[in-house]
């Protein structure tokens, strides 16, 4: 099953509308007392319908999920899409942890605490209500890529209480390199697992080998169970991402009953 609805997140942008959108696998229809895992998504817009998304290519991850009877829901927000003048729909600010300066935009305000409370206070309890979650912690997933991915690693952290697992797909660490690093470093750590990758093929602005490497290490060094890899020949795309579906999905999922 597979549906699509349209929410606000007024502390972000009033009254402005955006879509929201669930996949419950279809073994649920066959035992009705079956619960699942959920992993929580941000760009909802980038995951299914190519031609929704932003560059052309999307995640396609409901053809993925119903092929492979993947035990999992996914449920997803976007980001902001339509008020004028923002920067990539507003991503750029809507998952962003700090606050940053990028050459090309200047001065960003990080609402990332904006987005996550409306997660946590609105929409996961929303979903658990309505649809067949397992809502403990344990079963309480989160992934991005890009921001959302930078997003993911912070959150993972941030609201350990919350998410035990996480995915985080070419996350964007050279934008706030410092901050984001000092945040992991200075955090007082926790448990969790976490898929991280990063593309071989993708441009300096966005990957920095010594900085994923320092990420991968005080991940590790604060309890996360950490599954880190470089893609070969990765460029930072859905269309990449989505290819790594498989590994990131057995790492969500390992040893979980």
């Amino acid at each position: 099953m597979y549906k699509e609805w349209n929410v606000t997140i007024p502390a972000l942008t009033g009254n402005e509308e955006r879509m929201a959108c669930i996949y419950v696998p279809d073994s649920y229809k066959e035992d009705e007392s079956r619960h699942y895992p959920v992993l929580y998504m941000f760009d909802a817009h980038n995951l299914v319908d190519d031609s929704k998304t932003t560059f052309g290519n999307s995640w396609r991850i409901l053809e993925y999920m119903t092929k492979e009877d993947v035990p999992l829901i996914i449920a997803a927000v976007d980001c902001n899409l339509h008020t004028e003048g923002e920067p990539y729909g507003g991503r750029m600010s809507e998952y962003a942890p700090f606050d940053y300066v990028l050459p090309q935009l200047g001065e960003i305000k990080g609402r990332g605490e904006i987005t996550m409370d409306y997660f946590i206070q609105v929409f996961k309890p929303y979903i658990d209500a309505n649809y067949p979650t397992k809502p403990d912690r344990e079963h309480t997933f989160l992934s991005g890529s890009s921001m959302g991915g930078l997003m993911t690693v912070w959150a993972l952290l941030k609201y350990n209480d919350v998410f035990s697992r996480a995915a985080a797909l070419s996350p964007a660490f050279t934008f706030m390199p410092q901050q984001i690093k000092e945040f992991v470093e200075n955090c007082p750590g926790g448990s969790g697992i976490l898929y991280m990758d990063a593309g071989e093929l993708e441009p300096p602005v966005l990957y920095s080998k010594d900085l994923f490497s320092d990420m991968t290490s005080a991940l590790m060094k604060k309890g996360i169970l950490l599954t880190s890899r470089i893609v070969p020949n990765g460029i930072h795309s859905e269309k990449c991402w989505r290819k790594q579906l498989p590994l990131m999905m057995n790492t969500l999922l390992y040893d979980l009953q």
